[in-house]
């Protein structure tokens, strides 16, 4: 009797039991690529093979391999001043709340007392990188992000790579304002509407905020495996920085039976069923996906209007790869941060004038309607008035403060 063939895997560390010892000689070979490509610094080979099915494939290579797709340098610096005598960042009273939640399903089978040493060993790293570049503004769900790199690289090399994440990779969430972040979900409806425009249109039309929670937090928020998260991480760092927005257009392009059973009106249950992965989750059969229509439907094959506002200066256009982050420091990506934000704010002091301008116009409007609707009263109270008093000729001199009110009145209409 033939054996069964093997379902998509649900896990990034499972493998298909009847092919277990080619599968395990693969994987060895693959191990020796990436050792290979670490030591020789290809960047290269190492982006295609954290591309490829499984990633990186274990903790231990990716120790080496991600602080090179990060272009972290090995040469610390020895005069640096230790970062807790640095002065307090604004947002650590946020940072401890969210520590405090930290680590909830991993790793697992650890006692309270090992948990509470990674959470202090979270908050610092998560610390030194906001007092090391203090205009880094904190956001919900960076901490799901650096707790991945924390069990990964260990508290001593975390800093080093989370400082280059934030500044290079992930630089448009740390603005003092979520409107880039919000500018990085835009790029979604273009993105489906060209791969599937019947569910486009059946989608609703409104910002999808439901893309937010996963996209910015690179899914550490919505996946709760280890080595699932851990897998993805390797896709993310090794591909272009829109690749979190194709992996959710992925996720909602494969629920497109599901999508188009639920009524075009239903905007609420819309949002509730994309704002959580389906279950079970098949993490390399969505990689794949994303990185198929990121090599069909890129941004700057799309030519949209969200893709042609976005600031030159914001991680989708600067910083975009591992090859073009390689040559730069963390004070490039600190002089794009100020970049970024200054035209931020440009475009927050446009569309507030332009709010203050529109809201004028409809004052003026109602105002113009009113005083001719005051001078129609006040013409014909005089009228009455003038009818009871007087049968002749008049000046409006004449009749004192109402005249003048009167006069006052018709001049400004006519």
């Amino acid at each position: 009797m033939a054996s069964p063939s093997p379902s998509r895997s649900v896990s990034a560390t499972s493998l298909p039991t009847p092919d277990a010892p080619a599968e395990t000689d693969a994987r060895a070979a693959k191990a020796a690529q990436i050792s290979a490509a670490c030591l020789h610094g290809d960047l290269g080979a190492l982006v295609q093979l954290a591309t490829t099915t499984h990633g990186l494939l274990d903790d231990r290579l990716r120790r080496t391999a991600w602080p090179l797709l990060l272009g972290c340098s090995h040469a610390g610096s020895p005069t640096q001043t230790p970062w807790h005598r640095l002065p307090p960042h604004r947002d650590e009273g946020q940072v401890a709340l969210d520590v405090n939640r930290a680590f909830v399903y991993y790793p697992k089978n650890e006692s309270d007392k090992q948990l509470d040493c990674r959470k202090q060993q979270l908050s610092d790293v998560i610390v030194e990188v906001l007092r090391r570049h203090p205009l880094l503004c904190y956001f919900q769900g960076y901490h799901d992000i650096v707790q991945v790199f924390l069990l990964v690289l260990g508290a001593h090399d975390a800093p080093g790579a989370v400082a280059r994440l934030s500044l290079l990779r992930i630089r448009d969430f740390m603005l003092p304002s979520l409107d880039p972040a919000i500018s990085h979900l835009e790029l979604l409806h273009p993105i489906i509407q060209t791969a599937d425009p019947e569910l486009y249109y059946h989608l609703p039309k409104a910002p999808p905020f439901f893309a937010l929670a996963g996209t910015i937090t690179m899914f550490a928020h919505l996946i709760n495996e280890y080595a699932d998260i851990s897998r993805l991480f390797d896709f993310f760092l090794a591909r272009d920085t829109a690749m979190p927005i194709y992996f959710f257009a992925a996720v909602v392009l494969s629920r497109r039976e599901e999508l188009l059973e639920i009524e075009k009106e239903d905007v609420d249950i819309f949002h509730a069923v994309l704002g959580k992965l389906p279950r079970p989750f098949d993490l390399e059969f969505h990689i794949a996906r994303a990185a198929e229509l990121h090599e069909r439907l890129s941004p700057q094959l799309l030519r949209s209007w969200p893709w042609w506002k976005l600031s030159s200066s914001s991680v989708l256009k600067s910083t975009r790869t591992p090859f073009d982050m390689s040559g730069l420091t963390l004070h490039d990506g600190e002089l794009l941060f100020k970049q970024q934000e200054i035209r931020m704010k440009r475009q927050q002091a446009l569309k507030s004038a332009a709010k203050r301008a529109k809201r004028i116009r409809l004052q003026l409007w109602y105002y113009r309607r009113s005083g001719s609707l005051g001078l129609a009263i006040a013409v014909g109270v005089y009228a009455i008035w003038l009818g009871r008093t007087s049968g002749g000729g008049f000046r409006w001199a004449n009749f004192g403060p109402l005249g003048h009110a009167i006069k006052r009145i018709v001049g400004a209409f006519v």
